[in-house]
């Protein structure tokens, strides 16, 4: 089975208290909501203490143009890209030695909140010495789930490869689509939750050299994956593409849905592989919020404690979309042991859900 092999992050400069944020809102939007001081609780009942942004809180209080946010965009993601692939290629944690850029044969790069053509992964390989013939697979439009559905399309790959290593990348910069003038309640709540982090994943087929690099006593081996989507659900999550830029959208039945779609749709995915939800050591939960998080355990009657790193990644970073899955992982590999099974769960447009099963040997 395809195994993971290795996880970096990268995290913009700008680290800015939740409390900061909420100031800022309320300056913002006070006009707006003339009941501001009762909204402004989401900024603490999400329990997110601090933030990683791409520009200071500064940039976000004047206006710019579609144009200046994607040009901050494409510059932030290959400079963020960069510093995450050489990360997750050398990281002295769960590699005995640095995987040499001309192994890899083929590079996933996804994102939701910026546009580039040519794509971030065909810019940064204009920096490092990768081999012209690697693959490019840029998948846009995933939001949240984008980091698990990368993962799942690596193991789809390395089943088909299994003596290739490649990477997946996710690159999201979600407070450059702040929209300083939008006045609606979903903006409010983005800027709540939404941050900025680049992750960068290797991923390795059974017949790669992978032990030669592999230093953890144990990796998580991808055993299956699921993509499911909901018919008739396009507005619960997404962007609306304005002349400002990207609206998001962000529907507040969300945990209502993770508590009635998502549970036999996880249940239906683990009896397929003989596992119940009894059966998992492990939860790695894309924490699309303390909201969501609850409702994941309330569904699947997980045992307290589960959902703790989950819920300290989102306290320590914020929903950063697709790559808040990847933080997670990241976390998972330095604790679980052989043997162990985990759940890989995240939520995104569509709507849909992606899975994976993995297991550590």
């Amino acid at each position: 089975m395809p195994k993971i092999l290795s996880v970096a992050e990268a995290s913009p400069p700008f680290v800015i208290p939740q409390n900061r944020v909420m100031e800022f809102a309320e300056e913002l939007f006070s006009e707006s909501f003339h009941d501001i001081k009762r909204l402004l609780p989401v900024f603490l009942n999400g329990q997110i203490e601090k933030r990683y942004f791409s520009e200071d809180l500064t940039w976000f209080s004047k206006d710019h143009s579609l144009e200046e946010k994607n040009n901050a965009y494409l510059q932030t993601a290959v400079e963020l890209g960069k510093e995450a692939i050489e990360g997750s290629l050398s990281n002295p944690y769960f590699l005995e030695k640095r995987i040499p850029f001309h192994e890899i044969d083929a590079i996933f790069t996804i994102t939701s909140t910026g546009i580039a053509t040519p794509s971030i992964e065909a810019r940064i390989m204009n920096h490092l010495p990768f081999s012209p013939h690697t693959k490019r697979i840029p998948i846009w439009g995933l939001g949240c789930a984008g980091g698990a559905s990368g993962l799942s399309r690596a193991y789809d790959y390395c089943l088909a490869y299994p003596s290739s290593k490649v990477l997946v990348l996710s690159v999201e910069l979600c407070s450059l689509t702040f929209q300083r003038n939008d006045r609606s309640k979903s903006n409010l709540v983005g800027t709540s939750l939404f941050a900025d982090g680049v992750a960068s994943v290797v991923v390795c087929g059974d017949d790669s050299d992978f032990h030669t690099y592999q230093k953890a006593t144990s990796l998580p081996n991808i055993l299956a994956t699921s993509s499911t989507l909901m018919n008739d659900s396009l507005d619960v999550m997404g962007w609306d593409m304005k002349d400002e830029g990207l609206h998001v959208v962000f529907s507040r039945n969300i945990p209502a849905i993770v508590e009635n779609w998502l549970e036999p749709n996880v249940r239906q995915f683990l009896e397929k592989q003989d596992v119940k939800v009894e059966d998992l050591n492990h939860f790695i939960a894309h924490p699309g919020g303390r909201k969501v998080l609850d409702a994941y355990e309330k569904a699947l009657q997980l045992p307290k404690g589960m959902t703790d790193i989950s819920l300290q990644v989102l306290k320590e970073h914020g929903n950063m979309s697709s790559a808040t899955i990847l933080y997670v992982l990241r976390r998972f590999m330095e604790v679980a042991r052989p043997g162990e099974l985990g759940l890989a769960a995240a939520l995104g447009p569509g709507f849909s859900s992606e899975l994976l099963l993995l297991r550590w040997e």
